[in-house]
Parts: structure tokens; sequence; C-alpha cells
């Protein structure tokens, strides 16, 4: 990859691109990494960013999605054995993933995580019948793992670590994002047929997945979305733990990554869970604020 500097420069300024349009909370955590780590995650969200993209085409047959996202898998490979390749996101992932030694099995693992979002079925989103749902905890937790403990394996290959008690935590650390996002979006994702929160569940409370497809009332519902919350605030604890166990240097984007989606579930807490009325999110300054004492603890640590 040395031999072509000005080729790979280019690359990593396709994605840093696509990380500053579409990463929304997440790129917040970027900003506050030194270049060279700031850059290596840049190209793991874009070559997420487009399993993502692949996985939601409404365009596409569920069928249609697979085989993309397979091939898209295929061209990881082809280009990781020594195929030349003029796909930018490929190119500067390929160096990233040498220079801080990501397997390319956890690489994989991102866009089978993305492809546990694809229908299994092509009945219209808002019929009778959930194109996704979970039956139990155990089940929600390998989804969660697969889209976004991942992100955090891989995320802290790029930190550096040195004690393997980091990884797990990592793990749980994702594990806390994920059902974050989940009960932020649960009505958004009930709208498209998929229902993330498992179905024991909402049977603890004497409700059903239909509760939510059906568009009963927010009442009704905030049992399980605070039973779920609860579940998040202690996989929250991980993300404590793991923060002194990484490099020094990359400390303040993980506390920022961490403090913006805490802020986020105890907001929706603080609404006492209506998450129907509107979507629930922190304002660009409130993030601001979370980034500049991110960039105030790299400083000062």
């Amino acid at each position: 990859m040395s031999e072509h500097p000005l080729q790979l420069n280019a690359a990593y300024s396709v994605c840093r691109h696509i990380a500053r349009s579409a990463a929304k909370n997440f790129y917040y955590g970027f900003l506050v990494l030194p270049r060279h780590k700031r850059d290596a995650i840049s190209a793991v969200y874009a070559f997420m960013r487009r399993a993502d993209d692949i996985s939601d085409d409404p365009s596409l047959s569920s069928l249609q999605r697979l085989e993309k996202l397979n091939e898209w898998v295929s061209a990881l490979r082809r280009f990781a054995a020594g195929e030349r390749t003029d796909d930018a996101v490929l190119f500067a992932l390929a160096d990233s993933q040498k220079r801080f030694n990501i397997s390319l099995d956890l690489l994989e693992k991102l866009v089978q995580g993305t492809a546990m979002d694809v229908p299994w079925n092509e009945a219209m989103p808002g019929g009778p019948m959930p194109q996704l749902q979970y039956e139990t905890f155990e089940q929600l937790y390998d989804y969660c793992y697969h889209v976004a403990s991942v992100v955090g394996l891989t995320c802290i290959r790029i930190f550096g670590y040195r004690d393997p008690r980091a990884e797990k935590l990592a793990e749980q650390t994702g594990i806390a994002f994920q059902l974050t996002n989940i009960i932020r979006d649960v009505r958004e994702d009930a709208q498209l047929g998929r229902v993330y929160l498992p179905r024991e569940d909402f049977a603890r409370f004497g409700l059903s997945t239909y509760s939510l497809i059906n568009g009963s009332a927010p009442e009704v519902l905030r049992p399980v979305l605070e039973f779920e919350a609860l579940r998040a605030r202690g996989f929250y604890r991980s993300a404590d733990e793991l923060l002194p166990l990484i490099d020094e240097d990359s400390r303040p984007a993980l506390w920022t990554l961490v403090e913006i989606y805490r802020r986020l579930l105890e907001r929706i807490i603080a609404r006492n869970y209506d998450v129907f009325s509107e979507k629930v999110k922190l304002s660009t300054a409130e993030k601001l604020s979370v980034l500049s004492r991110g960039f105030w603890r790299r400083l000062h640590d």
C-alpha cells in the first residue's frame, strides 16, 4: 500500500466523507481520535455503510440483497488475497486491516450482521405478520452481537488494548448501544415489520408483539421499554470498565461515544419512554458539547 500513497490518501478521503455524511452519533467519536486511527475507523464505517445500504435497498428482493452482500464479502476476500481493485472503500479498508491487525473474520461478521436485517419473507411492511422478530433475549443478543458488538471489537483493534478483558467488555458495550437504538426506533421499526424486542419480554407483561405492530397506545408498551432500558443500563457498566483498558490516545473517543449513547438512553427514560410522538435524539449543540469535553480529555489525559 505504501507504493500508492496518493491513491491511498484519496481512498481515505472517500471514507471520511461517507462517515461524515452518514455516521451521525458515531462520527463524533471519530473526531477525537489521532488522524491515523480516525482514518481507519472511517474505512471500517464506510465498508459497513455499503453493506447497510444493500440490506436496506427497497428496490431489491430479499434474495437479491443477500446475493449482493455475498458479493461484497467476496470482493473483500479477493482484494485481501492480492487482487487489484478500484474501489476506494476496499483499498482503504485493506490498509487499515493490515495496519491494525483486524481479522477478516470480524469484517465478514459486520456484513453478516447487516444480512440479519433482510426480511425473511416478501410481505408488505405494516401487514399483520412482522417480517422480523425474536423469540428470546438470547436470540436478540446474537443479533446485537453481529450488528454492534462486532463493531466494538473492530474498533478496539484500532483503539489499541493489551488486557484481553477488553474484548468481552467491548462486546457488551456494543449490546448497550444497540439496545438503545432499538428502544429509540421501536415505532419506526414496527412500521417496517421489524420487532426486535423479544416475544418473551412482551409476554412477561401480558402483551404480544402485535401490540406494537397494531399500534397500541404507548402507555401499554411502556413496561416493556422500561424493562429493556434497565437491561441496557446494566450493559453500559461494561463501557465504564472498558475505558481504562484501551490506549490513552483513544480513551476520549470511546468516552465521547459512550456519553452520547448513554445520554440518549437517559433522555428516553426522562421522557417516560415516549418514543412514539417523535424521535428522541440529542441536538447538534448537545453532541458538540460532549465532543468539546472529549477534546479536553484528549488534551489533558
